[in-house]
């Protein structure tokens, strides 16, 4: 790996982050607050929440295998994306490389903060060629994407294949694991100490059930986490969010029950799908969604839409032509869509 100073924009690495208040007594107690122009009633709104959620993190730390001060919370996990390219790219000089197909956001993001993005095409089972994706970064390459289990495809990629991109790359490679607790593989964050390059994601959106608190993690090493840190808003996870997540770490139980029963329903739907005339192929998958080729995506979508099931069009995706992706629902859920698939002419 380069130094993390040779692979950090230079005005992010001499940047003064904001200081609040809160940071500035952190360690003493108070109890008379009269720093942040905040309105005395309404409590416990009224107060700004913790800017490094320190109390979540340290829930949170033995859970996810880490220490705490691996741990950046954010708005969602594209916030934590949005700020890799912050952080590591210079706009109008620098790329990225990514795997293609892939969760659209590392594009977006890279669009947004004008960075070059090479997409490298999955081989034809769907795996990544870490040859490839190394030949595909120069000098100004800064960052490379892996998404496992990937989204739209639904696959791990071979743990070896990975490690080849992480110890033949010198810049930041970023695994997402968005997915990862509906898979058998052990996920990456467990090597942080082993590779400093190494950014992984996660999110509570997915085995967690709740997307709507817009609660994104990024582990990683002290010191990127320190650069995260200072280039976020100061107060980017809410106080609500944060109360929100306390109590879902104090009821895994119910978390562990909701992983079994999507588990189970995978294991339903997948060979139910591939009886179906209309399907041609019903991808393998790891994560709580399965791709499916069928024999006219955009007529099946229209069809079920006038019913009331949603699922993706991923038609318009390369190498995803006549695909849907179709998250898997409730036992309920999931029969409805079957009926109305075998309905379909």
């Amino acid at each position: 790996m380069k130094t993390l100073e040779a692979l950090v924009r230079p005005n992010i690495w001499a940047l003064e982050p904001y200081s609040c208040a809160r940071d500035e007594f952190k360690g003493m107690e108070a109890h008379v607050f009269l720093d942040a122009n905040e309105n005395p009633y309404n409590g416990p709104i009224n107060r700004y929440p913790d800017p490094l959620q320190e109390k979540l993190k340290e829930q949170l730390a033995p859970m996810k295998g880490v220490r705490a001060s691996q741990i950046f919370l954010g708005n969602g996990s594209d916030e934590a994306i949005d700020l890799v390219y912050r952080i590591f790219c210079t706009p109008g000089r620098d790329n990225v490389v990514a795997i293609m197909p892939t969760y659209g956001m590392y594009k977006v993001c890279a669009d947004i903060n004008n960075v070059e993005y090479r997409d490298v095409p999955l081989t034809a089972d769907w795996q990544i060629d870490p040859k490839a994706l190394l030949a595909a970064t120069d000098e100004k390459t800064k960052v490379i994407w892996i998404c496992s289990p990937n989204n739209p495809t639904g696959n791990d990629f071979p743990r070896a294949l990975i490690h080849e991109v992480l110890t033949g790359f010198e810049g930041i490679v970023v695994i997402d694991e968005a997915y990862s607790d509906f898979s058998k593989e052990v996920p990456f964050r467990s090597l942080l100490d082993k590779y400093p390059n190494l950014i992984v994601l996660n999110t509570f959106s997915k085995a967690w059930a709740s997307a709507a608190i817009r609660l994104g993690m990024a582990f990683a090493s002290e010191e990127i986490i320190g650069l995260f840190n200072r280039v976020k808003y100061p107060y980017n996870v809410n106080l609500l969010t944060q109360e929100r997540a306390l109590a879902l770490l104090s009821d895994f139980s119910s978390i562990d029950g909701w992983l079994a029963q999507i588990r189970r329903e995978r294991e339903n739907v997948l060979p139910a799908l591939a009886e179906l005339p209309i399907v041609e192929k019903v991808f393998p998958t790891d994560a709580n969604f399965v791709l499916v080729r069928v024999t006219d995506a955009n007529s099946i979508y229209r069809y079920l839409i006038e019913r009331g099931i949603v699922v993706r069009n991923r038609s318009r995706v390369q190498l995803c032509q006549n695909c849907l992706r179709i998250t898997i629902g409730t036992r309920q859920e999931n029969n409805e869509l079957l009926g109305a698939l075998r309905f379909f002419k």
